[in-house]
């Protein structure tokens, strides 16, 4: 585990919420109305007069620390060593009166590990064929991170350039994502020929999860085009799209077909009937339930 010290507590705990916003993700920050502002993600994250409410959840606080922690998942150590050594600049802040196109965000990526070997045993523990893996890390989709050996799922842009990363402990239950990320560019394998359709899954571990059934009924699963939707929420409104999913259809025009692999749970089903709702009459959509089954379990199952 990382060290921080008291000095780097300290500072970490001067920075409001507001200002770490302002300048490390920008594009996360929404003006509501006079001094008060919400997060893109999460709408009912209120943040006003150096303090910060997430209603919905029942959380608060005053600090870029304490929303770190609370919501973002990071760890103590993890959230101080995210916000020491930024540059923070406090100055008036003046929202713009007409949407501008937003900047592409500053993705701040955890440093790579040499190796991968935490990140593989993990992987595979979770019965994710090994084949899967190494392509993923061939392909720079996928490494373990130092020097807590998360595994890091990258998403990248039409250029290749990453703009997402998905966290996730091999030593624990740490879930998170990398400051700055962009969930309109989610974990995704989409290398094949193009078929017209897409599959969607919550988590990029339900995706490989799915790809590995492939493979073991003798699938080519490169064929498919496989995204992950950077996780999934009870949506605000009727007809809520993700962005991922959002992003996804606008970069891949010819897409006719979509298969959604979300949870079998209140909040995969209300995600899904939020998506058929806003897409319907543009695509064929077919809801199939996913009851959380592990690619371990059916791998012994086929044994």
């Amino acid at each position: 585990m990382g060290y921080v010290t008291p000095e780097q507590i300290s500072k970490a705990k001067e920075i409001d919420l507001l200002t770490y916003l302002r300048s490390c993700d920008p594009h996360e920050l929404v003006h509501v109305s006079g001094g008060t502002y919400c997060t893109r993600e999460h709408d009912s994250l209120k943040i006003s007069n150096g303090k910060w409410n997430w209603f919905s959840r029942g959380v608060g606080g005053r600090t870029a620390l304490d929303y770190l922690i609370k919501v973002q998942g990071f760890s103590f150590t993890q959230a101080v060593e995210a916000l020491v050594g930024q540059t923070f600049s406090p100055l008036p802040y003046t929202p713009q009166t007409k949407p501008k196109e937003q900047a592409p965000r500053k993705l701040l990526l955890p440093q790579a590990s040499r190796c991968a070997t935490h990140a593989v045993s993990y992987l595979h523990g979770r019965g994710i064929d090994y084949d899967l893996i190494d392509y993923c890390i061939q392909t720079g989709r996928l490494y373990e991170s130092q020097p807590y050996h998360n595994v890091v799922f990258l998403g990248r842009d039409g250029v290749g350039k990453p703009r997402y990363a998905a966290l996730r402990g091999t030593m624990g239950d740490y879930k998170g994502e990398a400051t700055g990320s962009d969930k309109r560019y989610s974990f995704c394998i989409a290398d094949g020929p193009g078929t017209g359709s897409v599959h969607l899954f919550e988590s990029a571990i339900d995706l490989l999860s799915y790809a590995t059934l492939l493979k073991m009924k003798g699938h080519d699963w490169k064929q498919d085009a496989l995204l992950s939707l950077a996780g999934v929420f009870k949506p605000k409104r009727p007809g809520v799209v993700p962005l991922a999913l959002s992003q996804y259809l606008q970069d891949h025009p010819g897409t006719k077909t979509l298969y959604l692999h979300l949870d079998n749970d209140e909040v995969g089903r209300e995600a899904a009937a939020g998506i058929m709702e806003g897409l319907a009459g543009k695509y064929t959509m077919n809801r199939l339930f996913a009851a959380q089954e592990k690619a371990q379990k059916n791998r012994g199952d086929a044994r």
